[in-house]
């Protein structure tokens, strides 16, 4: 059975969530349709990037994401659908959505969607609504075998993946210095782009404590003394803790509190943080 995965910045108070996943059910009845999420705040296309990175490896080969963070829509900005490594396939705009799977190497291809061929017949005086008219009617056709990929339109170089502006994270004299790249929503916790890997390789270790610095703008907005555990269990209640997170990169929360509203913490490539070695005083 194809699986078709949405992705929205459109939420569910109206019709327009339905009006994609009917297109796709009328496209092929057999469709399995399911949701990434709908709650991508209106227009961060760099949230929607990294949604996709976070969940993409966990879905079987052959499943088709169709991911609609389109503040361009309308625009001269292209439509695509990538193919990655591992045989899965995202339909979206080309505005920067691809950033975390672009930048992470697992784009393989990708297509320009050729919409004479592969756009809901009836909509062509329809300029604001792609994400049913191009996005969910390509994305259940190439689900459920009607087109393959080629059949979605003329190639393009990998080169021309529209990437939004990053920072990778440094290391110098014990200290790791990084960015918040997104929130774990619900509970307030920071997600770095530091990797677990480069803290081990420079000899930061459980149970060590860290100097940790969060800056905005050259403003120093949290400057702590945080351990690095585990699980939130190995601090008290209303402490902070340093973890590595469910993507193996490095995390920053209170133990059952919310460090992001606390704090007033924001994400992208403005908002650094600081992992120092700490050494005890004697």
């Amino acid at each position: 059975m194809s699986k078709l995965v949405f992705q929205s910045d459109f939420g569910l108070v109206d019709g327009a969530v339905s009006a994609m996943k009917g297109i796709s059910y009328k496209v092929s009845p057999d469709l399995i349709v399911s949701d990434l999420t709908h709650d991508i705040p209106p227009f961060n296309v760099w949230e929607g990037s990294y949604r996709l990175f976070q969940t993409v490896d966990y879905w079987p080969e052959d499943t088709v994401f169709v991911s609609v963070v389109d503040p361009g829509v309308g625009s001269k900005r292209t439509s695509v659908v990538a193919k990655l490594v591992n045989n899965k396939y995202i339909v979206t705009p080309n505005n920067g959505t691809l950033t975390h799977l672009a930048i992470t190497n697992q784009i393989l291809e990708l297509r320009e969607i050729d919409e004479d061929k592969n756009r809901l017949e009836g909509s062509e005086e329809s300029y604001t609504f792609h994400g049913r008219d191009v996005y969910a009617f390509t994305g259940a056709r190439l689900a459920s075998g009607i087109i393959d990929y080629p059949g979605v339109g003329p190639k393009l170089d990998i080169k021309d993946v529209v990437k939004l502006p990053l920072i990778e994270p440094v290391f110098s004299t014990e200290k790791i210095v990084g960015s918040i790249d997104i929130l774990d929503i619900r509970f307030g916790s920071l997600w770095t782009n530091i990797s677990s890997k480069m803290f081990k390789k420079y000899g930061f270790n459980y149970g060590d404590k860290m100097q940790v610095k969060i800056i905005y703008k050259d403003r120093i907005l949290y400057n702590n003394i945080v351990r690095f555990g585990k699980s939130f269990s190995e601090v008290n209640i209303g402490e902070t803790i340093i973890y590595v997170n469910s993507l193996l990169y490095i995390g920053l929360a209170i133990n059952q509190g919310n460090f992001a509203r606390a704090y007033n913490v924001g994400t992208g490539i403005n908002w650094i943080i600081e992992f120092e070695k700490y050494h005890y005083e004697r």
